[in-house]
């Protein structure tokens, strides 16, 4: 897997292609390729006829300088150049650099949320030592949002317990999910969102695995539980519908990319070949 270490301080002269992370609104631009999209490679976006309305420096991606701009509806986009979702980026490039992808966009809208201090209302300057923006009058100090929510894919035997969100295109279900609330711990939320979303109690709750996901800003936490109560009772407004699946009947799931896939995949796979659904990712 490809090499990102995240940086703060950008480097005093910029005399080596950079790779560039530009987005208009919340689309990507990509240089289209013969096989894949990829990301701008230049010295600067001056070069392309573009001038950034903002601008973050990233870091190193193998060993190449990262920036993250911001690109004007109103600018033309040089030849070969085309905006794409950031969902639809996901699955067509390295996976580094598809969360790369996504750590941008994060911190550009960041960037772009809090040039004003919320606190006294007075422009706020970025730092150098580190990602944040501090107010000069106040001293109040903005950092990036992160957004913790938690997924669950319950277990009843062999049997997985999914459900429909309103949403969700028309046969598709996926884990329970929920995001977690000032000073919860995040077994705490497992338990409150099942018990919210669908009526049933769970016990033996075991960590999964996590994936950053940037619409906008979350971090996906994903837990199994077994089931320990209840009956099936869809709240109606957060799930439609919800019910148990066996591991070779399963309804149509979330696209690859997301980590309620691989959850779903990983469990129902284990649970096929009469395996624990309990175990590492």
């Amino acid at each position: 897997m490809a090499e990102y270490i995240p940086l703060v301080t950008p480097p005093e002269e910029r005399n080596e292609p950079a790779l560039w992370f530009a987005f208009r609104k919340a689309e990507i631009l990509v240089v289209n390729g013969d096989e894949r999209p990829a990301m701008p490679c230049c010295v600067d976006l001056s070069e392309h006829g573009l001038a950034p309305q903002r601008s973050q420096y990233l870091g190193l991606y193998e060993g190449r300088h990262c920036y993250v701009v911001e690109i004007s509806e109103s600018q033309p986009l040089p030849r070969g150049w085309a905006p794409l979702g950031l969902r639809d980026l996901f699955g067509l490039v390295e996976t580094t650099l598809a969360a790369l992808s996504g750590r941008a966009y994060q911190l550009l809208e960041w960037d772009r949320n809090h040039q004003y201090c919320s606190r006294c209302g007075a422009p706020t300057e970025p730092r150098r030592d580190e990602r944040s923006r501090e107010c000069p009058r106040c001293g109040f100090t903005s950092y990036p949002p992160v957004s913790p929510a938690i997924m669950i894919l319950v277990t009843h035997g062999r049997k997985l317990l999914l459900a429909r969100k309103p949403a969700f295109p028309k046969g598709r279900f996926s884990a329970l999910a929920g995001f977690v609330e000032p000073g919860e711990m995040l077994e705490d939320t497992v338990a409150r969102e099942t018990r919210e979303e669908v009526g049933v109690e769970v016990k033996n709750i075991r960590y999964f695995g996590s994936q950053p996901w940037p619409f906008p800003h979350s971090l996906m936490i994903a837990f199994t539980a077994e089931y320990a109560g209840g009956e099936i009772r869809p709240d109606g407004v957060e799930i439609e519908e919800a019910g148990w699946f066996e591991p070779d009947q399963l309804p149509k799931l979330p696209p690859p990319i997301s980590i309620s896939r691989r959850l779903i995949d990983t469990i129902a796979g284990r649970l096929a070949r009469g395996m624990p659904a309990a175990g590492d990712a």
